[in-house]
């Protein structure tokens, strides 16, 4: 019954790496667009479908350089990617590892939100003491060329 239900208001289907690689493939072909591997899979269960219509969308749901070795199976060469993302391959990458526990990833993500809040309020008060320090700077000068116009005339 449920199933049912569910059939009636979704449709499914899947693509293997070669169905996928091929769809890839032809999209920057046929329209020089790089899908991801994510992206590909969605447009190739809309071809298979046959939802194609002028009313069916397709999100990519990632950029294609995020995966560029699977991509690169694809089209070779891989265009440049925008230098934004480029810069992401020199940063270090971060990871947690944690149990397999809903609580402690709760309260590790709790954790991480709650220690960014603190850096920012801190980063947000020492801008306010810079602004103010600049702005008293900013008067004394403008007091001190007052007093010394007045005092010359």
């Amino acid at each position: 019954e449920e199933l049912k239900r569910a059939q009636a208001d979704f449709a499914s289907a899947r693509a293997d790496t070669d169905a996928t690689l091929a769809v890839i493939k032809e999209y920057n072909d046929k329209y020089g667009y790089v899908l991801c591997p994510h992206s590909a899979v969605g447009v190739a269960a809309i071809e298979q479908l046959n939802m194609q219509n002028g009313e069916t969308v397709c999100l990519a749901t990632a950029h294609y350089d995020k995966f560029p070795a699977a991509v690169s199976r694809a089209v070779d060469p891989l265009p440049t990617p925008p230098p934004e993302l480029a810069s992401l391959a020199l940063l270090e990458t971060r990871r947690t590892c944690l149990p397999n526990d809903t609580k402690a990833v709760q309260d590790f993500v709790e954790q991480v939100i709650a220690d960014r809040l603190a850096k920012e309020k801190k980063r947000s008060t020492l801008k306010k003491v810079v602004l103010t320090t600049v702005l008293a700077g900013v008067v004394a000068v403008v007091v001190q060329a007052v007093f010394k116009k007045r005092s010359s005339s």
